[in-house]
């Protein structure tokens, strides 16, 4: 791996999923020695992975369909 002129780096999806790191996962980076450990923030007020991502999808939908209009186009004729 290796860290860009801007001081990025891409962690490996496999690292990603076994540490939970989603997108928008905030982290901090807590420093060991020589090491360097990155942590996911503790949830605010116990929320979940599932409600952070609700949270983060709030608001985004580009259509101005009704609740009624999506279902029914979900649902067989």
């Amino acid at each position: 791996m290796r860290i860009t002129s801007k001081g990025q780096v891409t962690i490996p999806i496999e690292v990603r999923e076994k540490a939970g790191l989603l997108p928008h996962t905030e982290v901090v980076f807590e420093f060991d020695g020589n090491a360097v450990r990155i942590l996911p923030v503790e949830s605010v007020q116990g929320e979940g992975r599932g409600q952070a991502v609700l949270r983060h999808l709030a608001g985004r939908a580009t259509t101005k369909l009704s609740t009624d209009e999506i279902l029914a186009l979900t649902r067989e004729p």
